[in-house]
């Protein structure tokens, strides 16, 4: 068993069956904010249980084990085309093992080999850089919340949204509320504005690999970030859609330059099992390092 191998298995283990520590933190936080003895403050407690059920027996956080999104970044020396045929074994061993469902279907067929392997399961995005290390971060994403994801096209009128800042605003926060508790909340969104829509709806999902309490480094969007995560709250839809005061644990927006014609908000919804890690390896494919 080479060395890479390893470190894709335990990669897939560690998403799969531990919440990282900024999205604890984040929702011990808000189990604290609910009114005590409230459907909302108990199903932030089931969650709380929950997370801690999958960490001590190693076991997937939920029935739906996701798609299956990597994200690398390494030299330009990186063979792709092995690295992805070890991605695939680690992913039909977890599978296996437990760590995944046997969740990935025939599109046409709906027949299940068992195995999590097929066109785009799993899905790895690669881009160079002149870094010697290679970091290798992954996304497994629910069917749930990927279900009540959304893009608009601005203007709105419907909305009353237009070209501007406030625009994604209001469609952002409709996205919010058209969701509901169907995207198993508290949510996190990553969003993007701009782009076309294949690339705003990727890039809103490259938002969720940033850390919950980073800030944007563009003050505009940083307040915007904000402003959603604190009026979402105000909705009253709640964990689940109970009620109480935990709608979204946070919001990440990105920008994409856009064509004239077009002005995309494309929203990416993550369910509160935020299965997101990453690690930094070695040329040998050891870990040297874990990112959250």
């Amino acid at each position: 068993m080479n060395r890479l191998f390893e470190s894709l298995l335990e990669l897939i283990r560690r998403t799969s069956t531990v919440i990282p520590d900024d999205v604890h933190r984040a929702i011990l936080a808000s189990l604290e904010q609910e009114k005590k003895g409230t459907i909302a403050a108990n199903a932030m407690q089931i969650i709380d249980q929950n997370i801690a059920l999958a960490r001590n027996k190693s076991q997937p956080i939920c029935q739906d084990t996701g798609s299956i999104i990597f994200y690398v970044e390494a030299p330009a020396s990186l063979d792709q085309i092995a690295f992805e045929e070890q991605a695939r074994e680690a992913v039909k061993t977890a599978t296996k093992k437990g760590y995944l469902r046997q969740n990935s279907v025939d599109s046409i067929t709906g027949k299940n080999d068992g195995t999590n392997l097929g066109p785009g399961s799993p899905t790895v995005h690669f881009h160079q850089h002149r870094s010697p290390e290679i970091s290798v971060r992954l996304v497994l994403k629910g069917g749930g919340c990927e279900n009540v994801g959304a893009q608009y096209s601005l203007p709105n009128e419907k909305l009353k949204a237009n070209r501007d800042l406030d625009g994604c605003r209001k469609a952002i926060l409709d996205a919010v509320l058209q969701a509901q508790g169907k995207g198993c909340g508290p949510g996190i969104l990553g969003v993007c504005i701009g782009g076309d829509r294949a690339t705003g709806y990727e890039h809103s999902k490259q938002q969720l690999l940033r850390s919950l309490d980073d800030q944007n480094p563009n003050p505009e969007l940083a307040t915007l970030e904000k402003d959603i995560v604190e009026t979402a709250n105000k909705l009253g839809i709640g964990p689940m859609g109970f009620g109480g005061k935990t709608t979204l644990l946070g919001t990440k927006i990105g920008v994409l330059n856009r064509l004239p014609a077009s002005y995309f908000v494309s929203v990416s919804y993550m369910c509160w099992a935020y299965r997101r890690q990453g690690m930094v390896l070695d040329a040998e494919g050891a870990v040297q390092k874990w990112l959250y």
